[in-house]
């Protein structure tokens, strides 16, 4: 069965839903599934809805802006694998789980390539049959590296860059060509133990609680839109060792979660926040 997945974003007003069902009832498509949110801050209306049948996107396009105020947003995407790249520094857990679930179809998500500033994990990425690139950042400067970086990646036009613990903070030039497109795990719950050693400071501090955060990457170092968070309980009996494994078992969670919603066409940006049809 052919689906897309209509995707809108616009000013709130009555009779929205009923104008959109109109529109794609009279081309003969028919909607599978359908999801709408409104929200009172902004007054702004978000819907996604799955539609089946031969899609003609022009004609399509020109009934939703017929009916849909002027600042209206049209989106509409095949319910297709999503291309994915993968940056990596050292650290393997969230990577060995994304190739593991990627090599039984667990994702719906092609992983094209895995991308380091090391060479470290080339012969565990080799394993699963994937293309790994090591782009030293120790070029003579970090335009230079960034530019081999862009060029690496771009080699495989991914519709989402997936930083799985990459190391290495990405200027605003290289953002603006990723806007909305680039993703993170961040090791607790935003903003919360910057720095080094984040659940050694965790430890000293004696929290309950570790946490691990998916966002969008923007400027703002760690504080780009919140996709999603999970937690889990700990207690005065854990060693920092038992804290890291925590750790790392709740951001594999926590970032293919956000795959999940992200792969799926599930994630509207609004300002810095998302709207999440789960």
């Amino acid at each position: 069965m052919d689906i897309h997945i209509l995707l809108i974003t616009c000013t709130d007003a009555k009779g929205l839903i009923s104008q959109v069902s109109t529109a794609i009832f009279k081309l003969s498509l028919n909607i599978v599934l359908m999801r709408e949110f409104v929200e009172p801050e902004t007054n702004k209306f978000f819907m996604r809805c799955e539609i089946s049948g031969p899609v003609d996107l022009p004609i399509l396009q020109a009934a939703l802006e017929n009916c849909l105020p002027t600042d209206a947003h049209i989106r509409l995407n095949p319910k297709t694998k999503k291309d994915i790249v993968v940056l990596v520094t050292k650290e393997f857990h969230c990577l060995s789980d994304l190739l593991t679930k990627h090599h039984f179809g667990e994702i719906n998500a092609n992983i094209l390539a895995v991308v380091s500033n090391h060479a470290y994990l080339q012969p565990f990425v080799e394993k699963f049959a994937i293309p790994f690139h090591f782009v030293s950042h120790e070029a003579p400067s970090k335009e230079d590296f960034e530019s081999a970086l862009l060029a690496t990646c771009q080699l495989y036009s991914p519709d989402y860059l997936v930083l799985a613990k990459f190391m290495r903070i990405l200027s605003a030039d290289f953002l603006a060509r990723f806007e909305n497109r680039i993703v993170n795990i961040h090791h607790s719950f935003l903003p919360a133990f910057v720095g080094a050693n984040p659940y050694r400071q965790a430890f000293h501090r004696g929290v309950k609680l570790i946490g691990a955060t998916a966002h969008f990457v923007t400027n703002q170092l760690d504080e780009g839109p919140i996709i999603c968070q999970q937690v889990v309980h700990i207690d005065h009996n854990f060693t920092v060792k038992k804290m890291v494994d925590a750790g790392h078992e709740v951001e594999r969670s926590v970032l293919q979660e956000a795959l999940h919603l992200i792969v799926d066409d599930k994630v509207f940006v609004s300002g810095n926040k998302t709207i999440l049809f789960g």
